[in-house]
């Protein structure tokens, strides 16, 4: 009976230590401080692509001569690669939005 009593007393005082040294950690991050540029279908690309990446990612991109295919090519890529989870309806409305702005 002893050997079963030891065990279940070392587990019930490494769940309890082990909690509290998991308490949380209160901290404050950084103010964004970049922004989506003005432009049409905004708030389109603030629901879907904020969710996952700051305007920053969108804003470094390199210059191109077909904005429009490479909007597209990225758009696309999110989706398949990343798993973006993007309506068919709003890729045009986002591209669009990307092509124009940036």
């Amino acid at each position: 009976m002893q050997r079963t009593v030891l065990p279940a007393i070392a587990f019930a005082l490494a769940v309890t230590l082990g909690s509290s040294l998991a308490a949380p950690v209160d901290y404050k991050t950084p103010d964004e401080t970049a922004a989506f540029r003005p432009g049409p279908n905004l708030e389109m690309v603030q629901g879907n692509c904020a969710a996952c990446h700051s305007s920053d990612y969108i804003a470094t991109q390199p210059p191109m001569k077909d904005k429009k295919a490479f909007w597209q090519a990225e758009v696309t890529k999110m989706i398949k690669v990343y798993g973006a989870p993007i309506a068919d309806a709003d890729v045009g409305k986002i591209v669009d939005y990307l092509a124009a702005t940036y």
